[in-house]
């Protein structure tokens, strides 16, 4: 029977696998089979939730806009349709962070938005 070499690189690579499942319940951290199952599964869950991360953000973003225009007697929906017609181009991002920051800032964005939707009334009318 010939001799098996192989044992250092399984050593390794078994131990990249428990450090990866550092921190896991019970077997999932002990057992090399229960562990690399485990990592599998964790691994997966990171990639998803990287990608379903920027959906959580930007629903923060809006319902930050969304409080904001409210307290300047605004929904989301009209603030950001008179945003458009006054032609302003403001990401998300940085309006969620204005109604935090610069209410006040945030308020003229406001009025602006009020006034193109006024604006583009009166030219329907």
């Amino acid at each position: 029977m010939p001799r098996a070499t192989r044992g250092v690189a399984s050593h390794h690579r078994h131990k990249k696998v428990l450090a990866l499942t550092k921190g896991h319940n019970t077997t999932r951290h002990r057992l090399i089979k229960r562990a690399h199952e485990s990592m599998l599964h964790a691994l997966s869950y990171a990639y998803a939730h990287r990608r379903e991360r920027k959906g959580d953000i930007r629903r923060l973003w809006i319902a930050r806009i969304n409080a904001g225009s409210r307290a300047n007697g605004m929904i989301y929906s009209e603030f950001m349709e008179g945003l458009k017609k006054a032609g302003v181009i403001v990401n998300r991002k940085m309006l969620s962070d204005m109604a935090i920051r610069e209410p006040a800032a945030f308020a003229s964005l406001a009025t602006l938005a009020k006034g193109a939707i006024a604006k583009d009334e009166a030219v329907k009318a």
